[in-house]
């Protein structure tokens, strides 16, 4: 008499599918969705798990057919070979059914592990049940010898051998992710006081310490409890040595000593080379720029279609005049347009929305920080949107036959994820490598130095800051920043997003621009999330964003998002979080996956995150993960 589980999977299809006919696979990745959500772990480690839980489902798929790659059974990892008889028997003809089982056991054993055993400590626990409870599944079984034919066995088996690969694979997931080796080469930062108190050398990262919290928006719950755990992280860097976790496709010959892909050294300061100053100082002074467009009063009004900005190729710039004319690009929305959508064959129609409503709801909307999916979740997402349209074709790299709903999920996460482990890798190289100072210290530390506008003018310093009618002045005897005695007289001022200590009330507070002491600046954040807990150089998120665009365009065989459109809707005084907003309903828009990334690109840069050097590298070393992932895949599919 064959168990119940089996009886289960032949015969109810909806368990078997899941609600609207999602593969288990989807099933099982929007449960760990919604499991980083809960998390406090950073984006190396969720792009990791991504991975192993992908490779772990892939592996469940692929042992029940000798014509399907492995990516761990029976493969070499870490100098050893996991142990597999691909020639186990199998209890039932319902290969289906067994493959479903295998698959839920192997990612239900890796989500408990790394989450709920790990770090979140019971706050994932009750999103496993709720799948679990949603096929019927007991996990009592805890048998690993699959060679009986157990499917519950097999997937066991994966997750314990992908469980104690992830102990030696270089992540230190043993000493909970940390180095106790890195020391700050700058004292913590202290935002809510002013300068860059601590920044001894101000090409380096500085640590950042927050004591406030913040009400989250649609909650009548203090974000208090979260806040203490975002303090200890924003002192430590995460992950500096994630250039050394072992890979899924990076070649051997991208890494050059600590660092994959490298990109060489960002522009520095203070090294007896004006142009370096130059770079740096325009860089940093660019994030300022752009945060005086926050605000909805006396905007410009864009046209965020397709039709209306778009950045179509990444030609990417090279060298300092390239670099401004790119950017000035950005800030006056003055790019390479596209008229028609090549799938409806209609023209796009105008999105005319006000420019500081889209520049801070960009700026939010990818922000991807706690509480979210991550930067690699956020490209999952757009993944199952693709797979689950109802005109798509699931056809590998648009050509062939379609394949099944699972056997697209199983394969596509694969790669994604992959590819999405292998970013992390390889930015944070860099920024391991470089620990590259962010722009809250940056650009308070160049007005702590003063103007080098003119000599004969007060507060002069040739790696000053530029001085600029409207936007980077002197405060003078008369001002309203002079303070009490005078003791701001001929400090640097900037015309600027005011920050989060002009807003009482999230709910109904806008900051608003207008001039402060370019000391306090603050980026374009909330107080629990100043600037994530790690170097700038290079931008993770240009790094995820185009190497996930690559790959979505190469498995689907069309830059264009299914419809040649797709929509993202922020309402009116609901959609901000960091304070009331937008002023009207917008919806953002893009027509291919390139359009996003590059959206998600610019959005750091408009938030104060990254300047631009962070971003354009980052890119760079984005397209050539995904070429390398890509590449593999070739091989690994056949």
């Amino acid at each position: 008499m064959k168990p119940l589980m089996y009886i289960i999977f032949s015969f109810l299809p909806l368990i078997l599918f899941g609600q609207k006919n999602n593969s288990i696979a989807r099933d099982w990745m929007d449960t760990m969705l919604d499991m980083v959500k809960e998390d406090g772990q950073g984006p190396t480690i969720h792009a990791r798990n991504f991975f192993h839980v992908s490779a772990a489902m892939h592996d469940a798929w692929a042992a029940y057919d000798d014509t399907q790659n492995t990516y761990f059974l029976g493969k070499e990892k870490n100098g050893k070979t996991i142990p597999f008889n691909k020639d186990f028997k199998h209890l039932s003809t319902n290969t289906d059914s067994l493959r479903h089982i295998a698959i839920s056991y192997a990612a239900f054993r890796i989500l408990k592990s790394r989450y709920d055993d790990y770090s979140s400590k019971g706050r994932t626990i009750d999103i496993l049940i709720s799948t679990i409870e949603k096929h019927q599944f007991s996990f009592r079984n805890l048998a690993t010898n699959y060679e009986t034919g157990s499917p519950e066995a097999l997937g066991n088996y994966i997750a314990e051998q992908i469980l104690l690969f992830g102990k030696s694979d270089g992540s230190k997931e043993e000493d909970r992710h940390e180095l106790s080796k890195y020391r700050s080469k700058n004292e913590k930062l202290l935002p809510e006081n002013p300068g860059a108190n601590g920044l001894k050398k101000p090409n380096h990262w500085q640590p950042i310490y927050i004591n406030k919290y913040i009400v989250k928006k649609g909650s009548d719950k203090t974000l208090k409890d979260w806040n203490h755990l975002l303090i200890e992280g924003n002192v430590d860097f995460l992950t500096p040595f994630w250039g050394e976790v072992q890979s899924f496709a990076l070649p051997t010959e991208s890494k050059a000593g600590a660092i994959h892909f490298n990109p060489g050294h960002p522009p520095y300061i203070n090294t007896g080379n004006q142009d370096e100053t130059e770079a740096y100082r325009w860089g940093f002074s660019l994030v300022q720029r752009l945060s005086s467009k926050l605000d909805t009063k006396d905007a410009e009004i864009w046209d965020i279609s397709p039709k209306g900005i778009l950045n179509l190729d990444n030609h990417l710039p090279i060298g300092l005049d390239n670099y401004k004319a790119y950017y000035k690009a950005v800030e006056t929305n003055k790019r390479k347009k596209r008229i028609k959508n090549p799938i409806t064959k209609k023209t796009y129609a105008k999105n005319l929305v006000n420019q500081g409503d889209y520049c801070r709801v960009i700026a939010e909307f990818w922000v991807d920080g706690p509480n979210t999916n991550s930067p690699p979740g956020h490209w999952l997402e757009f993944l199952n949107k693709v797979s689950y349209h109802p005109d798509f074709k699931r056809q590998w790299n648009g050509k062939g036959e379609s394949l099944s709903q699972l056997e697209w999920d199983l394969k596509s996460y694969f790669l994604l994820t992959g590819t999405l482990h292998d970013a992390a890798i390889a930015c944070w190289s860099a920024k391991g490598y470089y620990d590259y100072v962010r722009p809250i210290s940056a650009i308070r530390y160049l007005a702590t130095l003063g103007q080098s506008s003119d000599s004969n003018k007060p507060n002069y310093n040739s790696s000053g800051v530029k001085l600029e009618k409207g936007l980077v002045e002197l405060v003078t005897e008369n001002d309203d920043l002079v303070g009490e005695q005078k003791k701001h007289l001929n400090k640097i001022k900037i015309y600027n997003w005011k920050g989060p200590d002009a807003i009482n009330d999230p709910f109904t507070d806008t900051a608003g621009v207008g001039w402060i002491l370019a000391e306090n600046w603050w980026p374009y954040q909330r107080y629990t999330f100043t600037t994530p807990n790690f170097a700038g150089y290079t931008s993770g998120h240009s790094t995820f964003s185009i190497a996930s665009a690559e790959i979505l365009t190469y498995i689907s065989g069309s830059p264009y998002f299914p419809d040649g459109l797709e929509t993202f809707t922020a309402e009116k005084d609901e959609f901000l979080g960091f304070e009331n907003g937008p002023s009207e309903t917008i919806t953002l828009q893009w027509a291919t996956f390139y359009d996003a990334a590059i959206e998600t690109c610019l959005s750091r840069v408009w938030g104060g995150i990254h300047p631009p050097v962070d971003d354009i590298e980052g890119r760079r070393t984005g397209v050539k993960v995904a070429k390398s992932a890509i590449a593999y895949s070739k091989r690994f599919f056949n």
